[in-house]
Formats: structure tokens, sequence, C-alpha cells
């Protein structure tokens, strides 16, 4: 199953930005033994401002996807839960997973109605480029999860 961080802004070479690839990586090689993989970031940005605009530039790459939409209003879950609804959306047949990272000002309300599902990271406000490094971070741990490795501790 592909996985893809699909993302508004593009962060070039900030810090966040190498360790969200880096993480995208290692779940990249850990995964394809399990079906998982590749992981990808996708940037896009919206030639005007507004979530409307983001939203046209990010609805193209939504087509035959499984959708999960980072919102404040979303559910929080525990590694373990999140390696699990990954694992389950592989088992059932998803081809495509896409996780939504939207710009400053969130994801338009049509993207969020057309999403499969919406994840929250806590109730504290991220920096959006440090939201895609720990999204990157916690598809890594839920690999590793699956895989049996040491890496997550309870």
């Amino acid at each position: 199953m592909k996985i893809t961080l699909l993302t508004v802004g593009r962060l070039g070479s900030a810090p966040e930005a190498l360790l969200a690839k880096d993480y995208a990586a290692r779940a990249t090689a850990s995964g394809r033994s399990l079906g998982l993989g590749p992981v990808e970031i996708v940037e896009v940005e919206a030639r005007k401002p507004g979530k409307a605009a983001e939203a046209e530039v990010l609805l193209p790459h939504l087509k035959d996807a499984f959708v999960i939409a980072c919102d404040e209003h979303g559910e929080v879950r525990t590694s373990r839960d999140f390696a699990g609804q990954i694992a389950a959306r592989r088992d059932q047949g998803v081809r495509r997973l896409v996780f939504l990272v939207g710009g400053a000002d969130g994801l338009d309300p049509s993207i969020l109605a057309a999403a499969n599902g919406k994840l929250a990271f806590g109730p504290q406000t991220w920096p959006h480029a440090l939201a895609r490094a720990m999204l990157a971070e916690q598809i890594y741990r839920a690999v590793t999860i699956l895989a049996g490795s040491p890496y997550h501790r309870d």
C-alpha cells in the first residue's frame, strides 16, 4: 500500500523537511516486507491565497485514495492504534493511503468532507512544518510496530 503525506506549502531544505524525508525513507525501507510503501511526501502550493485555492490543488491527488485529514478536531490515537489502523487499511485492500496536512489556516471544509477520517496530534497547536515531521515519524513508528521492531516502547 502506497502511503503519501500530501502537504500544503513547500519547505525546501528546512530542518523539518529533512527530518520528514528521513522518516519517510526509513518507513519505505522497513515497510517493504509488510506491503507498506513507498512512503512519499508530496508538496503542493496554491497560486492564490486561502483554503479554497488550496483545496483545488489538493483534490486531484485524492482520486482512488483512502484519505485521512490532519485536523484539530480529528481523533487522537495511540501509536499502536495508529499502526493498527494502517494495517487494517492495507488488509482491506486499500492501495493508496493519503494523509493531508493543510496550510496555516487548516483544510477547506470540502476537503474535510471528502476525507475518510480525521487525525489530530492532540489539543496543542503545532506548526505545519513540524506536523509533517511528526506524521512521518508516526508512520515510521507504525511500520516498526507492525514489524515487531523494538523502536517503539510502551
